[in-house]
């Protein structure tokens, strides 16, 4: 594949430590990184529009959605030609996501593995782009016209990496009154409603019988550890550390009566210990409290003991306090409840790297294949800096 242009995001060759390297070398490389996904599309002009439309997001522009990118890199001419190989072209989807994944896995596999499942919203101007909705937008804080996703991304002490992405439909969007929308924006006619917490339950099922990541830990932020069916449900392979909200309730040993973890925090008979993590900005400092105890469902709106289970809470320097439960094991070290605590950082850098610097958020097409492929294009253009700064630490360790 050849890539003419070299204006790379300035802040992207900073993060790639690309002092290292010319323009020319890092076009070399991309070449080389695509060329590996020539097999997965049908024919040549799919392969080009592929490889545009990637460097498009690597590039400085100031939005990453078709008409820009293609402006940049194919002319006017190229703005339908971009669009049509987005939303229309006959290549396999999941071709390219399965061959992405595998490269990905080889490249930062680790037998410490997290796979964390997250969401991400994005703002939306109108009423008829594929599933948008006035609803909870968590990149604004407040209730507005978005598209609610959900992702799983793979950490490890090696790298990390967005793994899959699925849209959430509103439950009116099955709806009658739909059923024209549902058609312009090609939404496959079996598509059914699903909870955001049913899609990452698939979604993890399906990365787990792929066997191809090495999966020690679950992780997920409080929307889905507080739901005890989504919990229950995980794959027993892997030990899930998910956070939960402050009020919810665990048994101590020798206790018939369920505590909030909130209430365990303020609790003096427990010990904080400082713990250092290692981070994008150096070692940050926190407070952690670790305790053995039980898991707390309702029966009948009756509390009831049930898994041994370890509480980990996590206070910060700034006053902010965090709760997460973990079914690994009691003979586990802290330390490694610590390196769990940490893998579940990298799905919000991996939002924060792919919205502010590679055009996540930018896509402007309406439909549902489109904006699935955008995301998948993204991914992938995350992972050649991956890749990159993997292959630099290689070439200068000493």
């Amino acid at each position: 594949m050849q890539i003419t242009k070299t204006a790379y995001n300035s802040v992207l060759l900073a993060q790639w430590k690309a002092d290292a390297l010319t323009p020319e070398m890092i076009s070399k490389k991309l070449s080389e990184f695509l060329g590996m996904f020539t097999k997965t599309f049908n024919n040549s002009t799919q392969i080009k529009n592929a490889a545009v439309y990637i460097k498009g997001l690597l590039c400085n522009l100031k939005r990453k959605s078709i008409e820009p990118i293609a402006l940049e890199h194919m002319g006017e001419s190229g703005v339908r030609t971009l669009q049509n190989f987005i939303t229309r072209s006959t290549f396999e989807d999941e071709k390219v996501l399965g061959f992405y994944q595998e490269q990905l896995a080889r490249a930062i596999n680790g037998t410490n593995g997290m796979l964390s499942i997250d969401g991400s919203d994005f703002p939306k101007k109108g009423k008829n782009s594929v599933a948008v909705k006035r609803q909870y937008c968590g990149r604004l804080g407040k209730v507005e016209n978005c598209q609610a996703c959900v992702f799983a991304a793979y950490a490890s002490d090696v790298g990390y990496g967005i793994v899959d992405r699925e849209l959430y439909f509103p439950k009116e969007w099955f709806d009658d009154e739909h059923e024209e929308l549902r058609k312009k924006c090609q939404v496959p006619d079996d598509k059914e409603f699903k909870t955001k917490n049913e899609i990452a339950l698939d979604m993890i099922n399906k990365t787990m019988a792929q066997n191809i990541f090495e999966i020690k830990w679950i992780g997920c932020d409080g929307a889905f550890g507080c739901d005890h069916d989504f919990i229950d449900a995980l794959p027993k392979t892997a030990y899930y550390f998910a956070a939960v909200k402050k009020n919810e309730r665990v048994f101590l040993p020798d206790s018939d009566v369920p505590q909030t973890v909130e209430s365990l925090a303020k609790d003096n008979s427990f010990t904080w210990e400082t713990v250092g993590f290692e981070g994008s900005k150096g070692t940050l400092y926190s407070d952690i409290k670790i305790i053995r105890c039980f898991s707390c469902r309702s029966v009948k709106n009756t509390p009831v003991c049930r898994d041994e289970i370890w509480l980990y809470i996590r206070r910060y320097h700034n006053g902010d306090t965090r709760y997460f439960l973990s079914n690994a094991p009691s003979d586990i070290s802290h330390d490694q409840l610590h390196e769990a605590a940490t893998l579940r950082w990298p799905i919000e850098q991996c939002f924060e790297e792919c919205k502010t610097e590679l055009g996540m958020a930018d896509f402007e097409g309406r439909s549902y294949k489109g904006f699935l492929r955008h995301l998948l294009f993204v991914m992938i253009a995350h992972f050649f800096g991956t890749s990159l700064r993997l292959e630099l630490k290689k070439t200068t360790s000493p």
